[in-house]
């Protein structure tokens, strides 16, 4: 053996090999906590064979829904334990070795946080049994200050589905591509609501009332930000807007649900902005594929793809090569890769094991 081969090998000694390369990168898992899982989950994901590695794992209650800070440093989640206790979490965020540890949290003051997004300065926690959204400045560290606002709903008027529909149910809270305005669903009262964003202080600008009986759960804006998309978990639809200077305007509504699970949960673009994806829950579990016309923004059927028990929420790789699914009732992640020609998925078979996955995210 010679000197240069010696020093090759005593150098890969001492180095780790570093979380993820060119052809991996890191992703954040979170679970319903009630089935043994810890919580928080970060693994390393190929991007070549669709294997992972588990990195670490965070004991924290009820992560149900996480946001990455803009730099990819903290995590913000959510502790949707339906109790007064329940919290915004701040995290700190490896994304290099993908280490994670509590920094703070918040109580919302709102039961079941089930949502949570952030623009970097503030936090905000769409709150389904409280009926709220939460707003919390954020410091320089990172952590959560105090709640600063708290804007809370009622019913406005008879539901259609009264087990469902009881009280105001808010869903999600998404910034608005451009980072002026907040736009909030609410399932209960089925409508949408806009908010200007001052500071830390949300003022509401805009209600759009959607069909009754429909159900607002999620909503995504296409990658130049002219559209929007939102999802409907009672009636199964995906609606789509025009969103010029972030004004509503409905274009069309097309099913996504047929088997009429009445479970409709998460929406995703790809990241070339062709295709949009709908998973269902309930009934034929699995995600709606729609193709999208650039022009117009109106999707048409490409596919569908079944998947595990309850596919909750879900997410596309950076490069748009994989869609990995949480199936909370199969305990797994399911991973499937993405023909970027047709959007249609096949499944790659390389399921990660994890107590009742829910929310899967990457850093764009």
């Amino acid at each position: 053996m010679n000197k240069s081969t010696i020093l090759t090998l005593a150098i890969s000694l001492i180095i780790p090999a570093a979380a993820h390369s060119a052809d991996s990168i890191n992703m954040i898992v979170g679970t319903y906590t009630g089935n043994g899982s810890k919580g928080i989950y970060t693994y390393s994901l190929d991007l070549q064979n669709a294997t992972t590695r588990l990195l670490d794992s965070l004991a924290t209650a009820n992560p149900s829904f996480a946001a990455l800070s803009p730099d990819g440093t903290v995590i913000y989640s959510v502790d949707e334990s339906d109790k007064p206790t329940d919290s915004a979490v701040a995290i700190s965020y490896d994304p290099e070795t993908g280490k994670t540890k509590q920094i703070n949290r918040q109580p919302t003051n709102g039961n079941a946080p089930c949502y949570i997004s952030t623009n970097g300065k503030i936090a905000i926690t769409a709150n389904y049994g409280g009926g709220s959204l939460s707003v919390f400045p954020i410091n320089s560290d990172g952590s959560l200050a105090p709640m600063s606002q708290l804007l809370k709903f009622k019913l406005t008027g008879p539901a259609p589905d009264k087990a469902r529909q009881n009280a105001a149910h808010l869903h999600c809270a998404v910034f608005s591509p451009d980072g002026t305005s907040l736009f909030a669903t609410d399932l209960g009262n089925d409508k949408i609501y806009r908010f200007a964003i001052t500071a830390d202080t949300l003022r509401q600008t805009a209600v759009y009332d959607l069909p009754a009986g429909s159900g607002p759960r999620h909503l995504t804006f296409s990658n130049d930000g002219r559209f929007a998309y939102l999802i409907t978990e009672l009636s199964g639809e995906v609606m789509a807007f025009s969103a010029k200077d972030n004004q509503l305007s409905h274009l069309q509504t097309i099913a996504c649900d047929k088997a009429g699970g009445r479970g409709s949960a998460d929406i995703r673009i790809s990241p070339d902005g062709r295709f949009l994806y709908a998973s269902n829950r309930i009934k034929n579990d699995g995600i709606a594929i729609f193709r999208i016309d650039n022009e117009t923004g109106r999707l048409t059927e490409a596919g569908y793809q079944t998947t595990g028990t309850h596919p909750r929420n879900f997410a596309i790789t950076p490069d748009g090569n994989l869609l990995l699914c949480a199936c909370r009732d199969s305990n797994a992640i399911k991973v499937y890769r993405i023909d970027k020609e047709s959007g249609l998925l096949s499944d790659t078979g390389n399921d990660i094991s994890v107590p009742s996955p829910v929310c899967v995210i990457f850093k764009k």
